[in-house]
């Protein structure tokens, strides 16, 4: 065996994987779960290694260090300061609507334990939607305009720039909840895969962490501190947002970001890069979000009802009843 072979024999794979969906918690219980001491997970949150059909184009911007993760070595580096007592975990939210991250999950970890996390479709995608407005993955900031754009995306047309992953604007085929624990289900026996619902989560956070911890086999008498994560704004001005997300980017990577961003990092004096002017920057650029646009819930919960129905089949449990479904037609 070469030096290099025996090195990676000798480092961990995760013991259990926090695989999505985003926008439902997944961050709070990365962070909670980080803090107890028998548990080991990276800083380094949504490492994607086990879902390389979605990180593919992504890998032409990372950064030198983004990059490194994506190898085997990088990948088993960000879980050598564990010590042999503690489970090692990771959390990529991808790793639930990816295809292909099950089954090299089960291949590299047999035993590792999974744990999603579900949330009440249209909820969700109001919600993911504004994420990925923030993160500049998507442009339009309407989601009825951009759910509407699904067909086009599919051919490869009307995909922002900064979509590295196209895939990611098929709002709808997020919500295949059935469909995405069934390949988990197809190579882990049901012992080893919890499914949580969001609304558990939000409502006794105490309790559902209680729960996790008993099913990763750790001591679950640490007092555990509730995390609340920041809500996401919304974008107010998109041409602003880009040129300060650009900016951002050139400051990390100079080689991923665009001319103009490089221009005006290397011009942006230090008194403009104070507290004070971020702050004014942060009421000028982003907003509360509005208020959900009832009509169009009301058309996703109807259009997303049948998979509702599958799902509290699938899991024992009455989703139906609990997400509102049964007042809808």
């Amino acid at each position: 065996m070469s030096a290099s072979a025996a090195e990676t024999s000798q480092r961990r794979y995760p013991d259990f994987f926090i695989v999505g969906h985003a926008k439902c918690g997944t961050t709070a219980l990365y962070q909670m779960l980080r803090a107890h001491p028998q548990i080991y997970m990276p800083d380094n949150k949504e490492p994607r290694f086990f879902a390389p059909e979605l990180w593919s184009r992504f890998r032409d911007r990372a950064s030198p260090e983004a990059k490194r993760v994506l190898t085997l070595d990088g990948y088993l580096a960000l879980f050598a300061a564990a010590s042999p007592e503690q489970r090692v975990g990771e959390a990529t939210t991808a790793y639930l609507r990816s295809t292909s991250a099950a089954s090299r999950i089960a291949q590299a970890q047999p035993s590792a334990r999974i744990i999603a996390i579900l949330r009440e479709p249209a909820s969700f995608l109001r919600s993911f939607h504004l994420q990925l407005v923030k993160s500049n993955v998507e442009t339009q900031r309407d989601l009825r305009k951009a759910m509407a754009l699904e067909q086009a995306r599919r051919q490869g047309k009307r995909i922002p720039r900064g979509s590295h992953v196209p895939a990611t604007l098929l709002y709808s085929e997020h919500v295949r909840y059935v469909e995405q624990l069934r390949r988990y289900h197809a190579v882990f026996s049901p012992e080893q895969v919890l499914v949580l619902i969001y609304d558990d989560f939000r409502s006794d956070n105490e309790a559902t962490m209680r729960r996790v911890m008993d099913f990763l086999e750790v001591d679950g008498t640490p007092p555990i501190e509730s995390i609340e994560t920041k809500r996401v704004k919304a974008v107010r001005s998109l041409p602003l947002h880009r040129l300060a997300d650009g900016v951002r980017v050139a400051r990390r990577n100079p080689a991923g970001a665009g001319r103009v961003a490089r221009t005006v990092n290397a011009l942006t004096p230090g008194a403009l890069r104070s507290d004070a002017f971020r702050s004014m920057w942060r009421r000028v650029v982003y907003a509360a979000p509005r208020p959900p646009d009832e009509e169009l819930m009301l058309e996703l919960r109807r259009r997303f009802k049948p998979e509702v129905v599958a799902l509290s089949d699938y899991l024992g449990r009455d989703l139906v009843t609990l997400w509102g479904y049964d007042e809808i037609d």
